[in-house]
């Protein structure tokens, strides 16, 4: 994912900074000390296992440093983070559900196709954008599937 946003930021010419975490109780507040060093306007997170057991920390650090933060998952969204886009989980559950159950009922695994997720949802908390200080603009608040108040 980390080179997917790299290609990103170069094209809308936004400096990248990638700070990486690691071991099972990772140093955040490190983490944030050196973002916040480096003069950071913005936090985006990549899902991965390491950060998904951390949600709340991480949430509650970037509102401490008052950075607007993006997350790939609602659940930093309705712990205090302030937005999320990404692949709905349930609808992926129903999916993985469905495979199951195909398999089961004797179909190879090597059969059934790779599907890609269909369905998204755009998450904001606004309390959270209050509390660092950041005005939603109403055409954004009315694309999202979830507003948080």
């Amino acid at each position: 994912m980390l080179l997917e946003y790299e290609a990103a930021a170069g094209a809308l010419k936004i400096q990248l900074q990638s700070l990486e975490v690691q071991r099972p109780t990772p140093d955040l507040k490190a983490a944030f000390h050196t973002a916040a060093k480096g003069r950071v306007s913005a936090l985006i997170t990549i899902r991965n296992p390491l950060f998904s057991r951390h949600p709340k920390p991480i949430a509650d650090l970037a509102i401490k440093n008052r950075l607007p933060s993006m997350y790939e998952g609602s659940d930093y969204v309705e712990v205090g983070g302030l937005m999320s886009y990404a692949s709905n989980d349930a609808e992926q559950w129903r999916r993985a559900a469905y495979y199951v159950d195909r398999i089961l009922k004797g179909t190879q695994p090597a059969d059934l196709p790779v599907e890609q997720p269909t369905k998204f949802e755009f998450v904001i908390n606004l309390k959270t954008a209050k509390q660092i200080g950041l005005t939603i603009p109403q055409s954004v608040l009315f694309r999202a599937d979830k507003v948080i108040r």
